[in-house]
């Protein structure tokens, strides 16, 4: 995928991990978009380690450990934040 196609994944991604995990988070749309792309490849990342495979293209099971990778960063990032 071109960088393009990341952003707007990313974009997806962590839009939706927003939404699964409510609350009050300091920068906006630029964090959203960079704890998703960030979050898609933690995602990957974490699915190669379970043998779950490689994010190859946009596919359900990459959506899927993309959403979980950004959850799993926004969950670090408002811990961080919140000291």
């Amino acid at each position: 995928m071109g960088i393009l196609s990341w952003i707007v994944f990313g974009l997806i991604a962590g839009a939706i991990a927003k939404f699964i995990m409510p609350g009050k988070d300091p920068g906006g749309i630029i964090i959203t978009i960079l704890i998703g792309i960030v979050g898609a490849f933690v995602g990957g990342f974490i699915g190669s380690l379970l043998g779950l495979g490689d994010i190859s293209g946009f596919d359900f099971r990459s959506f899927l450990m993309a959403i979980v990778g950004s959850i799993i960063l926004l969950f670090g990032y408002r811990k961080i934040k919140s000291k």
